[in-house]
């Protein structure tokens, strides 16, 4: 027998037929689907100092349980004293059963240890059924260690589905299990 994760069960158990319901569906094709998720982080100070790049990257790694990449400027910014090339950033990109697991870990352990958290903002959708998330504090997730962090920083997570309009999107997110805020 080989392990399904939890959300990926429920998807198919749950979701979907709460959807078809929902929207009226004709096919279980036609019902979106979370295609990944890319979790991204800035980090500006990295243009002074080069080991911030390797302390983001193995924080990202940790947090999400796949190998982070730096990301690279794309162009010259001499006020910020910037050159093309250099690292200014860090990303992952979750697909499959890690993206799975990556979600029940983020609804079920990280969310709730938000300080004062009513639910998340419903106005990070881009009009094509993603969804965009900023976290304040990587020190949310229980992967973290507070004594081996140098420095309190935050990171987007970007949601990709398959749905044509945020209305659906947010259908998917919510049975999903994201805690969206009460209007």
């Amino acid at each position: 027998m080989t392990y399904i994760p939890r959300l990926k069960q429920e998807y198919k158990d749950k979701v979907v037929s709460a959807l078809t319901e929902e929207f009226g569906y004709k096919n279980v094709m036609q019902v979106p689907k979370l295609k990944k998720i890319v979790i991204s982080k800035g980090v500006g100070a990295a243009v002074a100092d080069k080991k911030l790049i390797d302390h983001a990257i193995d924080e990202l790694t940790m947090i999400s349980g796949q190998k982070a990449v730096a990301t690279l400027s794309k162009k010259d910014v001499a006020s910020f004293k910037l050159r093309k090339g250099m690292p200014i950033g860090v990303r992952v990109t979750l697909r499959g059963e890690q993206m799975y697991e990556f979600l029940d870990r983020l609804v079920t352990s990280a969310l709730p240890r938000v300080r004062d958290f009513n639910g998340i903002k419903a106005t990070g959708f881009d009009g094509r059924g993603n969804y965009n998330l900023g976290v304040v504090e990587q020190i949310i997730f229980p992967e973290m260690n507070i004594d081996k962090i140098n420095k309190i920083s935050g990171m987007d997570i970007t949601f990709v589905t398959s749905a044509d309009t945020d209305k659906e999107a947010k259908s998917l997110l919510t049975e999903m299990g994201l805690p969206f805020q009460k209007n």
